[in-house]
């Protein structure tokens, strides 16, 4: 099935897609099933069980303080970040939350049951909440798996999932993807565009997209703005500021010799955003929310294209790779619990080459090659955070792979197209690399980087 490019880039807030915006979804949907049924008057306790990576390294991500806030009724597309610091502030100071809104019930971060060895069946990132009376009578109780990119099913929809998107334009191949951009003489862009008509008018699909760009754009400038150091045990201090102010005075004229600099700085500041719990946009997760925006910025400011029509730049560029995203998300995974940082930053590189290639004038093939490129030399990334916190390895991999996208798609430009391995190939082989990846490189934070480098030195 064709996922939606507004599924694959949604706004939401950090520092994590799968450990903080899908347990505030899921947390929401309890209190929506709890207010369907009418229940919300009868709760007296709430129970909060986290398994797997979500209880490995849920206090790094704020997974904890997600599900009270999604309990409050708060959801991570509309929640500003004044608010949300309001409500944690109120929260911790008194222990109790209202739940929907309406009924005041006693919850903190410490009351959840942390069960990191349990993995359920379906998925690393499980949760279930139960809501009860005051004589411990259940009300409600669901189990959720938070399956990346803040996509969110619960248990019932994991054996059953909801019926695929299809239509003359839907594709769940590369291949297909190919063979319609062939049949209707267009690019793949084009092809993400007309499926995304299907269901919304167009003037709405370019609307939707210049707003997602905006919300990067913003993200990257509050990014360079703040100074300090980033929340937690690691004492990482913020480096985006400096960047940009020493880079404002060696490049005034924008250089393009100066291009590879703008684009790490561009990703360093979303990601140094999104590590502090502020606003991003997911793309197509949290911990890999910098390639895209600083591919994009390359694309708008160094590009013929991009300089003639900054605004049909970025939507050229996000239709192309949102039509990549959606077979990362169909036939492997993008969640770094599930397959490592290969599904994320491998992703969101794949994705983000191209939608470059798309604006450099690329073919389909090459675009598709791009695409392949950019995940065949990331095969096998690992999720190793320390101390559970998306912020080493992760803000500098994302500038990175922010260069390795654009280097991929100007590799796949200077071929005819015409390449020994398929993306279809490569995703495969980066769905089964991320099966048979240990644990503990699986976003647990017990392999790599998160067991071999002492927390109380950490300096970046």
């Amino acid at each position: 099935m064709t996922i939606s490019i507004f599924d694959l880039f949604s706004v939401g807030i950090g520092p994590s897609s799968s450990h903080t915006v899908g347990p505030m979804r899921a947390a929401g949907r309890f209190v929506a099933d709890l207010a369907s049924l009418d229940a919300l008057a009868h709760v007296a306790t709430v129970r909060v069980d986290l398994f797997g990576s979500l209880a490995a390294t849920g206090a790094g991500h704020g997974t904890m303080t997600a599900i009270l806030l999604g309990l409050q009724g708060c959801a991570p597309e509309t929640l500003e970040n004044d608010e949300m610091e309001r409500r944690l502030a109120a929260m911790r100071g008194s222990g109790r939350i209202r739940l929907g809104g309406v009924t005041d019930i006693a919850l903190t971060e410490d009351d959840m049951v942390l069960r990191p060895l349990t993995v359920l069946p379906f998925h690393p990132n499980a949760m279930t909440i139960t809501a009860l009376t005051a004589e411990h009578t259940t009300v409600h109780t669901e189990t959720y798996f938070s399956i990346g990119g803040g996509f969110v099913v619960t248990e019932a929809e994991a054996g059953h999932p909801a019926a695929p998107r299809t239509g003359e334009w839907s594709f769940s191949s590369a291949k297909e993807l190919l063979e319609l951009c062939a049949r209707f003489d267009c690019g793949i862009g084009a092809v993400m565009l007309r499926f995304e008509r299907e269901f919304r008018p167009e003037a709405a699909v370019f609307e939707r997209l210049l707003h997602i760009r905006d919300v990067m754009v913003d993200c990257e400038r509050r990014g360079i703005s703040r100074e300090g150091v980033l929340p937690g045990a690691l004492g990482v201090r913020r480096r985006a500021h400096d960047w940009y102010v020493r880079l404002d005075s060696e490049d005034p004229e924008r250089d393009p010799a100066f291009a590879e600099d703008w684009v790490n700085l561009v990703a360093l500041a979303v990601n140094e955003e999104n590590a502090a719990g502020g606003r991003i946009v997911t793309a197509p997760t949290n911990g890999a929310a910098g390639i895209i925006p600083a591919v994009l910025h390359y694309a708008v400011h160094y590009t013929p294209a991009g300089r003639a029509d900054p605004d049909d730049t970025a939507v050229r560029f996000l239709l192309a790779a949102g039509a990549i995203g959606s077979l990362y998300k169909e036939r492997a995974s993008i969640s770094g619990a599930e397959v490592g940082c290969q599904g994320e930053v491998g992703s969101a590189a794949s994705m983000a080459a191209a939608g470059l290639a798309e604006i450099l004038g690329g073919t389909p093939a090459q675009v598709e090659n791009a695409a392949e490129i950019a995940m065949e030399h990331s095969l096998g990334l690992t999720c190793d955070p320390i101390e559970g916190l998306v912020q080493i390895p992760c803000i500098e991999r994302n500038a990175i792979s922010a260069g390795k996208a654009i280097n991929a798609a100007r590799m796949a430009l200077r071929g005819n197209g015409i390449h020994r391995v398929s993306l279809d190939q490569v995703i495969e082989t980066m769905r089964v690399t991320g099966q048979d990846m240990s644990s503990k490189y699986k976003e647990t934070s017990t392999g790599g980087l998160a067991v071999n480098v002492p927390v109380n030195i950490v300096e970046c």
